[in-house]
């Protein structure tokens, strides 16, 4: 199990899809969420069929934050060039 951590402070649980199959279901298909997801790579995200708003934050290689922005259901992101990586939460 990893963290997800601020300043050494754990913030939440982190599961991080490691598999391009994993990456692609992301959060389909589930009630819920506990703690958060990574998508790596990932630059752009939906939530075409989802059950539940999401938060979504785009990330650099180095995990640092470059835009936040609440989803709702049946919408698509915005392609953020600079992303590597994407953590989504509920």
């Amino acid at each position: 199990m990893a963290w997800l951590l601020r300043d050494g402070e754990v913030l939440a649980s982190l599961e991080v899809a490691g598999s391009r199959r994993a990456r692609s279901r992301g959060l389909l298909g589930r009630d819920g969420v506990d703690g958060a997801l990574l998508l790596r790579p990932c630059r752009s995200v939906h939530t075409v069929g989802m059950r539940f708003p999401i938060d979504v934050a785009f990330c650099d290689d180095e995990l640092q934050v470059l835009r936040v922005v609440t989803m709702p259901r049946y919408r698509l992101s915005r392609l953020v060039w600079r992303s590597r990586a994407v953590i989504e939460a509920e």
